[in-house]
């Protein structure tokens, strides 16, 4: 049975090609892949082609192009088995993580992907990257989808959308998940690592979304010399609802008075405060240090082992579905989609 694959080009690197009179970089005409990639007619797919117009540079994204993008999605989910994504690499995993949350009974193949180098490049990385993240959105396991989640593939691997992050400017393995198993290897052959793939409990025919996206959000790095001013100034931003406190090592934060007390003046407000960790592996533990163990105390929250993207994408998303404080609490609480390890 031929898998229908749709896909989504919304800008990014990989969508640029030499101009052959010119020698510039212009966009890619994706309506034409099969004869720009003959070997995509041996796989067994049939692919169509959308472009968002205009096209975005990643740069640019923002939380309205994700509705538009989930929109898209949800508009064309009967007709395809599996969609590709393909996106600029310097905030896909904000984007694919935001999709993980906002796509709520999925039960298909969203691959996100791109390329450090531009596709009409000869040695770009963009041509394996696409060919390979189109294999995976249609393949198939005894009649059901081989990954019927969010993912991102780049360089070989097939990860969880939600627990990416991208490590390098520069590398063609620009993306890492540090905390969760690669969904995925690629070699000769496609090797999936089943156990570590999210199944749905149902096969649903429509897609239910979320729109409404919480803006409020501020993303907070502790260092040394962070001063009680610039602290406060930045915990009193006018329509501030959720913070993502960046704490050193396993959660840990400095237990200075002043400090534990502004922080504690904004949960009072009504203002959530979710502890993840700067490291890139490794998880939050409030209970382990004295110094994690107040922040729990006052009424953080724990992040465990989430990416800064996951966790802000997960505020947004959450606060966005406009509940009560403490179910919003508990929803912040639990793994939604896979992306934390409690």
């Amino acid at each position: 049975m031929r898998s229908s694959i749709l896909i989504i080009y919304t800008g990014g690197t990989i969508g640029m090609k030499t101009d052959a009179d010119t020698g510039a970089l212009v966009p890619f005409d994706f309506s034409g892949i099969y004869e720009e990639f003959p070997s995509l007619k041996r796989l067994n797919v049939d692919i169509d082609v959308h472009t968002l117009s205009p096209v975005i540079d990643s740069s640019n994204v923002s939380p309205e192009n994700w509705v538009t993008l989930a929109e898209l999605i949800r508009d064309n989910y009967a007709r395809y088995d599996g969609f590709v994504v393909l996106h600029g690499t310097d905030t896909m995993s904000y984007t694919a993580s935001a999709l993980s949350f906002m796509l709520e009974n999925l039960a298909k193949p969203v691959v996100f992907t791109g390329s450090q180098i531009p596709i009409g490049v000869l040695r770009t990385d963009g041509r394996e990257n696409l060919i390979t993240a189109i294999e995976i959105a249609g393949a198939q396991l005894d009649g059901r989808p081989e990954v019927p989640e969010v993912s991102l593939y780049f360089q070989n691997r097939l990860f969880r959308a939600n627990r990416t992050t991208k490590r390098s400017a520069e590398a063609l393995s620009a993306f890492r998940s540090y905390n969760y198993p690669p969904l995925a290897e690629v070699g000769v052959n496609i090797a999936y690592n089943l156990p570590a793939i999210r199944r749905p409990e149902e096969y649903p025919r429509e897609l239910r979304i979320a729109t409404r996206l919480s803006g409020g959000i501020e993303l907070i790095k502790l260092f040394p010399g962070l001063d009680e001013r610039i602290l406060r100034a930045m915990l009193s931003a006018p329509g501030l609802r959720a913070v993502v406190l960046e704490t050193f090592g396993a959660g840990n934060a400095p237990t200075s008075e002043w400090f534990i007390r502004v922080l504690e003046e904004a949960i009072g407000r009504g203002i959530i405060l979710l502890n993840i960790t700067q490291c890139g592996g490794g998880q939050v533990s409030m209970g382990l240090y004295d110094t994690g163990l107040r922040l729990q105390r006052i009424g953080a929250l724990c992040g465990y082992d989430m990416t800064t993207e996951a966790a802000v994408t997960k505020l947004m998303y959450v606060l966005g579905l406009g509940l009560g404080e403490e179910e919003t609490r508990e929803r912040l609480r639990i793994p939604l989609r896979g992306e934390f390890t409690a």
